[in-house]
């Protein structure tokens, strides 16, 4: 197959010098390398259409992004300091994830990715984004990547990830601003949907006025997700109208870098969530707050306004809001919830996790491991997980300023599994 990425580079390019209009790739396969999109441009892919992306990482070399994340500098697709870009139309974008397996971590369940990886779309200092309608497979890291953007329209798009290649966290909305997500389904390995706020230098931003609604989520990670990069605040999010289903974790927040968190809601949710193997982050928990000082230099910031309402489905771990940092979480309110607890096949919702913590960043020297995933000590236990103290609850949420709890329900086994706690809800460590 021919490459593509000339004729489709040059056929953008010129759409965009003579002041915009629509690229449209016809039904058929396209090879294609790294593309730079363009201002006031729309990439259509028709019916039928397919861009593949061939399995070279030095074929992106020329597409270059700003941000590094997990050792990726490239992107597929990218478009950077761009006014109102778009990708429509019900094609499809195949990226080659496979081809960056490198092994597998039986240890985990997972596979080993290759160091160098691009990221499929990644879109940067833009204004005006929107994405419609197509979807995107395979990819081998980070599946679409906003960065610094503001006003940015996602609607339609599906992504199929493999689920069990790492780093591939369907859509990551990094110090953005007016978003809004909806009737997006993803299945991926990793996060679902996850905002943060990255620094590369510096802090890039905040993330503020995001909604994401009536999507479809199932992630070995955390379906809907803040954090874990938080160097920035985050503000006025909502999540609302969205089914998760077979995910390890389903809403997180995690503070570790400085930036604040507040006014954050999620409503409807209806929730499905499974314990996993200790090597991955958390293990079946429904909902999911810590906050924990990583780095000793930048201590976490508060967490402050969360509302979880009007959501139910199962579980097999607790819901967990735990800081065991300088800052506090405060004013978090949890109104009719309601949750099948199960027993899970691994027995590791009885402890709960505090990950990433600083030995995460950098496992220490004999100790076995992989940067930001596990690290386990010398016993062979994994760092940063904590058993609760009398066993696993339904709500385990020591020292929260303001807590407030109505109409929440845990429908649980009987008898009680060995190494669960009686109570459904302890508040004190």
């Amino acid at each position: 197959m021919t490459l593509a990425t000339t004729d489709l580079q040059q056929r953008i390019d010129a759409a965009s010098a003579a002041g915009g209009g629509r690229v449209t790739v016809p039904a058929g396969e396209h090879l294609i390398g790294g593309l730079l999109l363009r201002s006031h441009v729309e990439l259509h892919l028709e019916q039928g259409a397919v861009l593949r992306a061939v399995a070279d990482y030095d074929a992106y070399a020329g597409n270059q992004v700003t941000v590094i994340a997990e050792n990726s500098d490239r992107a597929i697709l990218r478009a950077s300091e761009s006014r109102n870009v778009a990708i429509t139309g019900p094609g499809r974008i195949i990226a080659p994830g496979n081809d960056y397996i490198i092994g597998e971590d039986k240890s985990v369940g997972t596979f080993t990715p290759a160091a160098l990886r691009p990221r499929t779309l990644v879109f940067e200092n833009c204004q005006g984004v929107r994405l419609d309608g197509f979807s995107v497979e395979d990819s081998p890291m980070w599946t679409l990547h906003l960065v610094a953007c503001s006003g940015v329209a996602v609607t339609g798009v599906q992504i199929i990830n493999n689920e069990r290649l790492p780093n591939t966290d369907g859509i990551v909305i990094d110090s953005c601003t007016d978003v809004v997500v909806e009737n997006v389904l993803i299945a991926t390995a990793d996060d679902g949907i996850c905002l943060k706020t990255s620094r590369q230098g510096e802090t890039i931003g905040r993330c503020r006025n995001v909604r994401v609604r009536n999507c479809r989520v199932a992630s070995q990670s955390c379906a809907l997700k803040l954090g874990t990069e938080s160097f920035g605040d985050f503000e006025d999010i909502v999540f609302e109208d969205c089914i998760i289903e077979r995910s390890n974790r389903g809403l997180g927040i995690f503070s570790r870098d400085g930036g604040e968190v507040r006014n954050v809601r999620f409503s409807r949710i209806t929730l499905d969530c499974h314990e996993t193997a200790d090597g991955f982050w958390g293990s079946g928990e429904p909902i999911t707050i810590t906050l924990a000082d990583r780095r000793a230099s930048r201590p976490a910031g508060t967490v402050n306004g969360v509302v979880f309402e009007d959501s139910s489905g199962s579980a097999e771990g607790a819901i967990n809001i735990v800081s065991v940092g300088a800052a506090p979480i405060s004013n978090v309110t949890l109104a009719r919830i309601h949750i099948e607890q199960r027993a899970g096949s691994f027995g590791n919702a009885r402890c709960y996790d505090m990950r990433p913590t600083s030995a995460d960043l950098a496992p220490p020297t004999g100790l076995a491991g992989r940067a930001n995933a596990w690290v386990r000590d010398a016993d062979g236990s994994i760092v940063g997980l904590v058993p609760y103290p009398g066993g696993l609850p339904g709500l385990f949420a020591p020292s929260v300023e303001g807590l407030a709890v109505t109409d929440v329900t845990f429908t649980r086994p009987s008898p009680l599994p060995n190494g669960w706690n009686p109570a459904r809800i302890v508040t004190t460590a």
